[in-house]
């Protein structure tokens, strides 16, 4: 599990406001899974979503989603995944590939989060935020992420990554305002997915 807890450039969480942040929130909480529940409904409910509210800057270190508010869901489950590594819960990462209108072609990654649980082993979440039509939460061993798969060149990867995929940091990395990002959103074909390691 130790690739699960560690630090790096994008989840940072060993930023002191991280750690603050973090202690705030397992504050009272008695057992790991209230912790992950307290810090996934925190990063849902408490950082806007970029596109939905608007606003900048384009974020993707954990510390600056953590400090602007903000961020696409890819940085929101960066920041949810450097406060459960500072509360010594592992986490790691997971994709989608949805299309952005429902009707096909356009296709993007969709970023979200695993938990490793002590009673269940690991649980996904995702905490990009809820809006009409989109209703995620936490109630392991339930699974209620924000998005279904409902066409054939959607999916749901099952791979775990112990960090962000690199071609998502490049593509947040490359953009400064919500509505560039919104029109250069990150997307790999299936074909290109199983060479990644993201698809059988």
């Amino acid at each position: 599990m130790e690739e699960y807890l560690q630090v790096t450039e994008v989840i940072d969480w060993q930023h002191p406001e991280i750690i603050k942040c973090a202690q705030k929130i397992a504050s009272g909480q008695k057992t790991p899974d209230a912790i992950a529940k307290a810090c996934f409904e925190w990063v849902r409910d408490e950082i806007c979503h970029s596109s939905d509210y608007q606003m900048n800057p384009i974020t993707w270190r954990a510390s600056d989603v953590l400090q602007h508010k903000t961020g696409y869901c890819f940085a929101k489950s960066h920041l949810l995944a450097a406060l459960l590594r500072a509360n010594q819960i592992p986490a790691g990462f997971c994709y989608q590939r949805l299309s952005i209108d429902d009707l096909g072609a356009p296709y993007t990654l969709h970023g979200f989060n695993a938990i490793y649980l002590p009673e269940i082993g690991w649980y996904r979440v995702d905490a990009r935020g809820n809006k009409a039509g989109v209703n995620a939460h936490f109630n392991p061993p339930h699974k209620q992420l924000a998005y279904k798969i409902q066409l054939p060149e959607e999916a749901d990867f099952p791979t775990i990554f112990a960090e962000p995929l690199r071609l998502v940091v490049e593509a947040m990395q490359a953009q400064t305002t919500w509505d560039d990002m919104l029109r250069n959103l990150p997307d790999i074909s299936l074909d290109f997915a199983k060479n990644y390691g993201l698809w059988q």
